[in-house]
C-alpha cells in the first residue's frame, strides 16, 4: 500500500472513529505509519486529506450499496437488500456522522463529499423506486423522491436511535419499520 493510501485510509478510519474536529494530523500520521512529510507531499493538509477520505469512505459504500440496489429483483426486494445491508449501528453511518461535525458542515469544501455521497443515495433510491411505479408493483401514487428520502432519514435515524441507547436492536426496529413502509406501498 502507498504512503498516499495510507494516510487516507487512515482518515477515513479516524474520521469514523473521531470526526473531523476530533482527528489531529499527529494521529493522522500514527495510525498511518507515516512521516509529516509524506502527509504534506501527498496533501496541502488536514482538510485536502480528509476530503480524500470522505471521498474513498463514499466510493465503499456506495459500492455495498449498488450491490444490494443493482439486479433483477423486484424494486421492492431492492431497497429491502439495501435495507439489509450489514451494518454497525453502534459506530454510526461512516458519512452520516461527519454530518454532525460543525467544521464539515459549515466548509462548502468539507462537506461536499457528504452532498455528494447522500444525494446519490438518494438518487439511486429514487431510481429504483419510480421502476417499481413504472412496472406497477409499487401504487401509482408513490412519489420516489419522497420515499428515498424517507429511507434515507429512516437509516440513518436509525444509527442516531441505536447510539443514543447504545442498542442495535433500535436500528434494527427503525428499519423494519421501513420495510413495512415498502410493504404498504405494494400495488394491490
Amino acid at each position: 500500500m502507498s504512503k498516499k493510501e495510507a494516510l487516507t485510509r487512515a482518515t477515513a478510519d479516524l474520521l469514523w472513529e473521531r470526526g473531523y474536529t476530533g482527528t489531529s494530523p499527529a494521529m493522522i500520521l500514527e495510525r498511518a505509519q507515516a512521516g509529516q512529510g509524506s502527509m504534506y507531499h501527498h496533501f496541502s493538509g488536514k482538510a485536502e486529506l480528509a476530503v480524500a477520505a470522505m471521498v474513498h469512505m463514499g466510493d465503499q459504500l456506495r459500492s455495498r450499496m449498488e450491490g444490494a440496489l443493482a439486479g433483477e429483483e423486484s424494486a421492492v426486494a431492492r431497497v429491502n437488500a439495501f435495507l439489509d445491508l450489514e451494518r454497525d449501528p453502534l459506530a454510526g453511518c461512516r458519512i452520516g456522522r461527519l454530518t454532525q461535525d460543525h467544521e464539515v458542515v459549515t466548509d462548502g469544501v468539507l462537506r461536499a463529499p457528504t452532498a455528494e455521497f447522500f444525494t446519490w443515495v438518494g438518487g439511486r433510491l429514487s431510481e429504483v423506486l419510480a421502476e417499481g411505479v413504472r412496472t406497477g408493483e409499487l401504487r401509482s401514487g408513490t412519489d420516489p423522491d419522497v420515499m428515498a428520502s424517507l429511507i434515507i432519514a429512516t437509516v440513518q435515524g436509525g444509527y442516531t436511535l441505536a447510539r443514543a441507547h447504545q442498542d442495535p436492536a433500535a436500528f434494527r426496529q427503525a428499519i423494519e419499520g421501513a420495510k413495512q413502509v415498502m410493504a404498504n406501498l405494494v400495488a394491490n
